[in-house]
């Protein structure tokens, strides 16, 4: 019969990537996934995750974590934070539940659940009932010093409107 490992670490700062690299290691071993696989992130990129609980379950490949949960990704600039993180290491998914809060690049997005397709960069964001997502993006403003082609005449001023005159108010009907 096959045993399924599950690691429970409890008040810990350790490293989702190590886990999820224990877990991997120990299905690969039992014959279940393959030791290389074609789409794995270069080995200097790990997904970091922090909580006050983590479980990872060799069988499924999903790793939990549970409480104050921080998700670190430097080579994506990636940063969040949520109640609840589940990485589907099969899917190369990871899916924060609870006020969950994303920040890449400089931009944020709020929602209840998120989703990151890893292979994809792509979030997925839902609300919690009745409420919204949000997201803040910065956009950089930019000046279009490319050259006008000569043949582009400049427009003509426009004419002035003439003020608008409205009749007096009449206080006694």
């Amino acid at each position: 019969m096959l045993s399924i490992p599950v690691l429970i670490v409890k008040n810990s700062w350790r490293s989702l990537g190590a886990i999820i690299a224990l877990t991997a290691g120990v299905i690969a071993l039992k014959g279940i996934l393959p030791i290389a696989q074609a789409q794995t992130p270069p080995s200097n990129s790990p997904l970091t995750v922090r909580s006050d609980i983590q479980e990872a379950n060799s069988e499924t490949g999903v790793v939990t974590a549970r409480g104050n949960v921080q998700v670190f990704y430097p080579s994506r600039d990636i940063q969040g934070t949520a109640a609840q993180a589940q990485y589907f290491s099969r899917e190369r998914r990871l899916v924060m539940t609870g006020d969950v809060f994303v920040l890449q690049e400089g931009n944020t997005m709020r929602a209840e659940i998120m989703t990151y397709l890893i292979d994809e960069g792509r979030f997925i964001a839902t609300p919690e009932s009745a409420k919204q997502v949000e997201s803040i993006y910065l956009v950089t403003e930019t000046e279009d010093t490319s050259p006008q082609p000569a043949s582009v005449a400049p427009a003509p001023p426009l004419s002035p409107v003439p003020p608008l005159t409205l009749p007096p108010l009449n206080p006694n009907p």
